[in-house]
């Protein structure tokens, strides 16, 4: 493994570290706000936005996440996990400005994997163009998340249409887009991973009701996370994403570098907060003397410092797996790193406030908004307690099969463990 970014991965991090302090610090926190202000039903992107993107464009700082030279940079998943870390310095506005959030990467991935040349086209075209968003709809309000085996949403076969029927919240960014992948159970009687599909439903789709964007943590602003309710919404039975019953198949498709790129920009989230701990620490008095000369200032900014490094080495480490053993090999790192990083982040950003005192649980800084915005990382796309669950069966198996060897080591853990889905929150 050698982590030593190539000439062209350096350059780009350069020109996003560029692009950033010129254009999205300064303007961080009237994007935010216009993000709530102005996004709505036909709205995807405030005016703010806008701009940025065309700048960002322009200056070919443009769907980097795509690993294939087609539509992307043609980047691995680690070299684009670095560039991840830069853009989560600022998790809302960096993302988005280089096309680079969270639904539609995800979403944008699976339609290049799994669409139609017809779906590409209608589909996948606007959102690499930037024309447009997307919502990812999986979540539902009466079953538990992290066991998409319990899906009650229904997809029917009526003639060349299908009917869905149910109830789905935590629908992230749906205010504004264009259109959800959904994810339905089309075979009922079919094992349970083989039950459910995913079908592209169009937002303004008669019965594809939005009820409300749910308010997290005391905020309803701007794409949300929203509650759905689909009541007699037909769509063409062409709108099919991959194969029937392939829903499980593709939502870990979808999930797998999602997860890196989430943990990269929390890695990023922090290195952002223990710069602005050392910042204030080096520049603010009390008791006689300056926060850094303080032990206990400096117990958090040596563990934060160790923790970021782990962390970032563990992803990169999960990365270079997917990159070079394939998805399933690297299953056991990917949620390894997916616990590791969100706690890391929250450890870091909870340490940055309590140094930043009173100023630090205000909006005056990024740190608050960056906890609220990061909180979700222990639970979307799996929460942390399922990952330990699943990390623990695998060891457990591993140890099985070398007791039943006799003692020689022992690879893999078989199909048993229980499949990790999304849960509340905005997936990859």
């Amino acid at each position: 493994m050698d982590f030593k970014p190539s000439p062209a991965v350096e350059s780009l991090l350069e020109r996003i570290d560029a692009f950033m302090a010129e254009h999205v610090y300064p303007q961080e926190l009237e994007v935010m706000r216009a993000l709530d202000d102005e996004v709505e039903p036909g709205v995807p992107y405030p005016q703010i936005l806008v701009e940025l993107r065309a700048k960002a464009r322009e200056e070919g700082l443009w769907n980097l996440f795509i690993a294939d030279d087609e539509h992307g940079a043609g980047l691995t998943n680690w070299e684009y996990g670095m560039l991840c870390e830069q853009m989560g310095r600022s998790p809302v506005a960096a993302p988005m400005s280089f096309n680079c959030a969270a639904p539609d990467t995800g979403n944008a991935e699976i339609l290049i994997d799994h669409g139609s040349d017809e779906q590409k086209a209608e589909f996948l075209a606007p959102l690499l163009e930037g024309e447009a968003r997307s919502c990812f709809s999986m979540t539902e309000p009466e079953v538990s998340g992290s066991d998409p085996t319990t899906l009650q949403t229904c997809a029917d076969l009526d003639g060349d249409e299908w009917v869905i029927n149910g109830h789905k919240w935590f629908t992230s960014g749906a205010v504004g887009a264009r259109f959800a992948i959904a994810m339905v159970v089309t075979d009922p009687d079919a094992a349970p991973y083989t039950r459910a599909s995913m079908i592209i439903v169009p937002i303004d789709n008669p019965g594809f009701n939005l009820v409300r964007p749910v308010s997290v943590m005391g905020h309803d602003g701007g794409p949300g996370h929203c509650e759905v309710r689909y009541e007699d919404c037909r769509v063409p039975a062409s709108n099919l994403l991959g194969d029937r019953g392939a829903g499980f198949v593709i939502a870990q498709d979808r999930l797998g570098p999602g997860r890196i790129h989430h943990c990269m920009r929390a890695i990023g989230t922090a290195e952002r907060a223990i710069e602005m701990m050392c910042d204030r620490a080096n520049t603010r008095e009390a008791f006689g003397g300056p926060l850094a000369d303080k032990q206990f200032i400096q117990d958090f900014i040596a563990k934060s410092r160790m923790e970021v490094d782990q962390a970032r080495l563990l992803t990169l480490y999960a990365a270079w797996m997917m990159d070079t053993e394939g998805k399933r090999r690297a299953r056991q790192a990917i949620s390894e790193i997916k616990v590791v990083a969100a706690n890391m982040v929250m450890d870091v950003l909870d340490r940055a406030i309590q140094t930043h005192g009173s100023l630090g649980m205000s909006d005056d800084t990024p740190l608050a908004g960056m906890w609220r915005f990061s909180r979700m990382l222990k639970v979307a796309d799996g929460p942390d307690e399922v990952h330990k669950m699943v990390i623990a069966r695998r060891e457990l198996n591993r140890a099985a099969k070398r007791a039943e060897a006799g003692g020689a080591s022992a690879n893999g853990s078989g199909d048993t463990e229980p499949q990790v889905a999304a849960a509340p929150g905005p997936g990859a």
